[in-house]
């Protein structure tokens, strides 16, 4: 019984530590750039020697990966429940749909905007495979965004002979233009908003039956 506990415990620590490293990893990356951030800076922001490290992750590559993958989790939680594909039955319902999506990724981007930085900016910069994995991630966005459409072409109303595939990746292209607006002035909230109303407007309009 005892073991259990102690190993429990034990389990506890390893994924806090795994955490606060990922956070400092987070934080010098965001502040000195990913490659200018040496596995020293991480370690020496936690107090930890470069062994510790190591148990934990290969590189600082393993661990920008990580970070990319708890944003893309992060945002992929917005889209469910009311907000899911199949959430939706008219063109009046989906609209609100997409002004609280549009609301939530805002919020996310000003709450985050070194995440979004580092995932915009820098990550495509390291290596070949690195911007493969960006890459992908943008696919997979582009096909969610089609199940949105679809449903809509299914129930009618969005246009029958709507391409959804190629217009949901060229909807993921328009969020991620504002989102590099967003990181050139990321003070300008309003002009942020206007240009997600924009969005949705020109969605809806080019699209419904």
């Amino acid at each position: 019984m005892n073991e259990q506990v102690n190993l429990s415990r034990a389990e506890r620590q390893k994924i806090q530590l795994q955490a606060d490293i990922l956070e400092a990893a987070f934080l010098e990356f965001s502040e000195r750039g990913y490659h200018q951030t040496a596995i020293s800076d991480i370690a020496k922001r936690l107090g930890i020697g470069h062994g510790t490290f190591y148990r934990h992750f290969e590189n600082k590559r393993d661990i920008l990966q990580h970070v990319i993958s708890d944003t893309m989790q992060k945002i992929m939680a917005l889209l469910t429940g009311e907000n899911a594909p199949q959430a939706v039955n008219n063109i009046a319902e989906y609209r609100e749909q997409c002004e609280r999506i549009s609301e939530r990724l805002r919020t996310f981007a000003q709450e985050n905007p070194r995440t979004l930085k580092l995932l915009l900016l820098e990550a495509t910069s390291i290596d070949t495979e690195m911007t493969q994995f960006v890459q992908n991630l943008m696919q997979m966005a582009g096909m969610l965004t089609s199940n949105y459409l679809q449903h809509g072409v299914e129930l009618g109303f969005f246009r029958a002979n709507l391409d959804c595939e190629n217009t949901g990746h060229n909807i993921i292209g328009i969020i991620m233009n504002g989102a590099l607006r967003f990181l050139a002035h990321p003070d300008d909230v309003d002009g942020l908003k206007k240009y997600a109303d924009s969005i949705i407007d020109l969605i809806i309009g080019g699209m419904r039956s």
